[in-house]
């Protein structure tokens, strides 16, 4: 295999690992075996785990933007746009249940450690934070867009951390619902004051 097409399999199999197993509990000789090559090979692409982190973190932020991208692009209105950020959860629910957000375990677990990349982690909410309320701003809320953005970033963490707490698919389903509920009315909320300003 191409030296390139090694470093993007360690890459790729780190993230699978750091996700379902845990940055700290992860060791070289887990990746090295996942990917199946040699440690001394393994050193050959990365000196140290700090460096892989920062490798899938930077797989992560790419692989969010491309998706908000084509989220963007695909001509759908604000209203759908933000139901595909909502339905990862449902689309993801099995993951979601067995191992938690893979964003919000990885920043959680950076921030008890304190390590140094816990920050850049956290861009990738900045990233869903951002887009979100790209969105609402669309639907014509200004004022509260960010808050709104928020709103949606904290109830969705929380039926992830919930889900897998309780392994409760219904759960995901009915808070799902809700979320798609308050999603509307805050539409409906700003529909009626745009007509009460006009009248």
């Amino acid at each position: 295999m191409p030296a390139h097409g090694t470093r993007n399999l360690i890459i790729e199999k780190a993230d699978t690992l750091f996700y379902e197993g845990g940055f700290a509990a992860t060791s070289f000789a887990d990746i090295a075996a996942a990917v199946g090559i040699s440690r001394g090979n393994f050193y050959h692409h990365f000196k140290s785990k700090d460096e892989i982190l920062n490798a899938v973190i930077s797989r992560r932020l790419k692989r969010t933007r491309k998706m908000l991208d084509d989220w963007q692009a695909g001509g759908a209105q604000p209203r759908d746009r933000i139901l595909s950020f909502i339905h990862m959860l449902i689309t993801n629910r099995i993951k979601i249940m067995a191992f938690g957000c893979p964003v919000g375990t990885l920043c959680s677990e950076l921030a008890k450690l304190d390590h140094e990349a816990q920050h850049r982690a956290a861009e990738i909410f900045g990233l869903f934070r951002d887009w979100l309320a790209g969105q609402f701003r669309a639907l014509g809320i200004d004022a509260q867009a960010e808050a709104r953005a928020m709103h949606l970033l904290v109830w969705s963490q929380g039926v992830a951390a919930l889900s897998n707490a309780f392994h409760d698919e219904a759960f995901i389903q009915r808070e799902v619902a809700g979320i798609t509920q308050w999603l509307d009315s805050v539409i409906v909320d700003q529909n009626n004051q745009k007509e009460h300003i006009c009248s």
